[in-house]
């Protein structure tokens, strides 16, 4: 295997578009670095285990010895992104946007290299267009074109708001590939209209158009695998169903052991620094009979704490965790849930609850754990599969016995 082929073969590690790949391997084969982007919206103050997939691509692009270009998009940040949204995005003030764009820089390079790594905030270009200048760029594209994307196309055919400046933000995160003279332009799969906007506003500039590579969405804390499929939101703050990069490693922790055993194994996918081979062979073993329950979210959340913080804070985290289940007091930090209550119930059915609480995988899951004597509710053992959390009350909720979950839900 040739120098470009094994360069390649781990950019194509997990990448779902490359456009194109005969494309990029020329221009690897020039043994000139790359110019590699990716913009990242401060929409709030922290990054996630899901900007990590992208970011860890970024990286495998720096080990190649290629420059990575690290778009702060505090300007974008301010119009909003309309991807996969059905309603304009709500504008942020500069100062939230500032906030989120000073902890981004700090937290990107607990993966990036430094010294392979621009940091750039795309106010530098995008504040100084003049008018006239906008108009020169939104020349460059036309409606019909815009209207190709999905999310415009679904609301104007279900006669909902689209906001002109809404059509622009393509367009500003386009620019930013112009600005900085983009080789590759990196971005999630949702991206991918965005991505091909920069790939012919570079064309329209006479610049040699860009690349485009996307990743997956990881899902968060809260999917499920159905049906052979892992389903469920991408992980987000807005969602809660995330995993911070810099949250303290008994969080990181204790949240990555909440991971459906089905959906931990697209974490190790997306994640892992192991290979593909040394991931199936622990799939292998943590599957097979007689293993310890969990074990592949302890293997990964080590991982992560380690990566973030340290082994030692990974053998403290995990420590902690085990001594809080094995105690009988219910732990102060254990994670809360809200729960609408079902009117025809006057609350919420004690399965899907647990499912709901992320303390089981599914409501007839959670029924399960009722029948078998496994779950305890505020203190009691809770033996109705059919039971019902009454609205308007709070409850300490455990799941288990040897390896205990805990959650404290609130029916609303």
């Amino acid at each position: 295997m040739t120098e470009i082929d094994r360069a390649m073969a781990l950019i194509e590690r997990g990448a779902v578009d490359i456009v194109d790949r005969v494309e990029l391997r020329s221009r690897l084969s020039d043994g000139r670095p790359l110019r590699v982007k990716a913009g990242f919206d401060p929409t709030r103050p922290d990054l996630h285990l899901g900007h990590v997939v992208l970011m860890n691509k970024l990286r495998q692009f720096q080990e190649l010895g290629h420059h990575v270009v690290f778009i702060v998009g505090d300007f974008t940040a301010q119009v909003g992104d309309p991807t996969g949204r059905n309603k304009s995005r709500p504008p942020l003030t500069k100062e939230e946007v500032l906030a989120g764009a000073k902890t981004y820089a700090e937290q990107a390079l607990k993966v990036l290299d430094k010294d392979k790594c621009e940091i750039r905030y795309n106010s530098e270009w995008l504040d100084k267009l003049s008018p006239q200048d906008l108009v020169r760029l939104a020349a460059r594209r036309t409606v019909a074109r815009t209207m190709e994307r999905r999310d415009f196309r679904d609301r104007f055919e279900n006669n909902q708001d689209i906001y002109l400046h809404e059509f622009l933000y393509p367009l500003f995160q386009a620019y930013d590939s112009v600005a900085i003279e983009a080789d590759i332009e990196l971005g999630g799969t949702d991206q991918l209209f965005n991505l091909m906007v920069g790939r012919d506003l570079m064309g329209a500039y006479s610049m040699r158009p860009q690349m485009v590579l996307t990743v997956p969405l990881l899902e968060g804390l809260d999917a499920r695998l159905v049906d052979g499929k892992v389903e469920g939101p991408k992980m987000s703050k807005s969602a809660d169903n995330y995993v911070g990069v810099a949250e303290p490693a008994f969080d990181q922790f204790r949240k990555l052991m909440l991971v459906n055993d089905g959906v931990i194994w697209r974490y190790f996918d997306l994640l892992s620094a192991r290979s593909v081979a040394e991931i199936a062979e622990l799939r292998a073993r943590c599957e097979a009979e007689g293993a310890a329950p969990r074990e592949g979210q302890r293997v990964f959340a080590r991982e992560i704490v380690t990566r973030f913080h340290s082994a030692e804070a990974a053998v403290e985290a995990e420590a902690r965790y085990d001594a809080q289940r094995t105690a009988g007091a219910f732990p102060a930090d254990a994670p809360q849930f809200s729960l609408a209550a079902d009117p025809a119930k006057g609350g919420v059915w004690i399965g899907k609850a647990l499912e709901l609480a992320r303390l089981a995988a599914s409501s007839s899951e959670g029924k399960r754990h009722v029948q078998g004597k496994a779950v305890t509710v505020n203190g009691a053992r809770f033996t109705d599969p059919q039971g019902v959390l009454a609205a308007g009350q709070s409850y300490e909720v455990i799941v288990g016995g040897k390896n205990k979950q805990f959650a404290r839900i609130t029916i609303t």
